[in-house]
């Protein structure tokens, strides 16, 4: 509530009906700060060289969980290293226990053929039966 002050008022203050906006601005503005700085956060930060695809892309799941396979054969799981004789119990705490839950598979272009097999088989081995192997996406090919 706020009064205005004129040259015609006189003794008497009339009250100003107006809407202040200026506190709903600020929260705006730090909550986009906000979304600007959590957002790369919440991205898979692993660094790998993606083979290319030209099959059609899927739709993106809520909460994907993806398992990166670098060229040196380090495993991890969304951004968290993981060795391979514990990937089952990994996944286990990570989906508690689902295993209808879908595991995004990232591998090295330069990895070996026989060692992505080795990771699926011992996803398979843990009861986690839909993998889905993520690659690049080609332009115009």
């Amino acid at each position: 509530m706020g009064v205005q002050l004129g040259e015609n008022s006189g003794d008497e203050l009339t009250e100003s009906h107006d809407i202040n906006v200026t506190p709903f601005i600020d929260v705006i503005l730090v909550l986009l700060i906000i979304f600007m700085v959590a957002a790369p956060l919440a991205t898979v930060d692993v660094k790998l060289d993606l083979p290319a695809s030209t099959a059609k892309p899927e739709p993106r799941p809520d909460k994907p969980i993806y398992l990166s396979i670098k060229k040196d054969h380090s495993l991890f799981l969304g951004n968290d290293p993981v060795q391979m004789d514990q990937l089952g119990t990994s996944l286990d705490t990570l989906t508690s226990t689902d295993k209808q839950k879908a595991i995004f598979v990232r591998g090295d272009e330069a990895l070996e053929y026989g060692r992505l097999m080795e990771v699926m088989d011992n996803l398979r081995a843990a009861g986690y039966l839909k993998i889905g192997l993520v690659g690049l996406e080609t332009v115009g090919k």
